[in-house]
């Protein structure tokens, strides 16, 4: 009896699925806010490598927004920066009183950057080559995968 290949297709889906399911499960642990804040401090000081974070906290301001407050050091100095997310939530629910930042936005609609806020246009720009950055990190990760 000949063994059959599975075609390259599904393949390729089955180990895409498997890797979208297991990113959302075995992930860091991590808000996806502050994963988004922290990717687009990364996009705004355009380095390669690593940003040596030395602080990550979260506050949310009852209905009117939630902040992700960073800060971090490198080469060049200290810096700060701080992503708003504006309340999301349609009422309130059991999810919201365990997890308060799951009644907030996954988008912000402010980010300071160093003291300065990032107008609508660079704020947007900021947003999507940060999601272009993880959605890059993620085909790596299933390219990775399939070898």
């Amino acid at each position: 009896m000949t063994p059959t290949a599975t075609p390259r297709p599904i393949r390729v889906s089955t180990v895409l699925a498997a890797t979208l399911l297991l990113s959302a499960c075995s992930g860091s642990g991590e808000d996806v806010r502050v994963t988004l804040c922290k990717d687009m401090v990364a996009v705004k000081l355009a380095v390669a490598e690593p940003v040596n974070w030395t602080q990550a906290t979260t506050e949310t301001r009852g209905k009117e927004y939630a902040a992700v407050k960073l800060s971090w050091s490198d080469p060049g100095g200290q810096g700060t920066a701080s992503c708003y997310y504006n309340y999301d939530a349609v009422e309130d629910t059991a999810l919201a009183l365990a997890d308060p930042l799951s009644a907030f936005s996954t988008s912000p609609s402010k980010m300071l950057f160093n003291g300065s806020a990032l107008s609508r246009p660079d704020l947007a720009e900021t947003v999507k080559q940060a999601m272009l950055k993880q959605g890059r990190s993620l085909i790596d990760a299933a390219k990775n995968a399939l070898k």
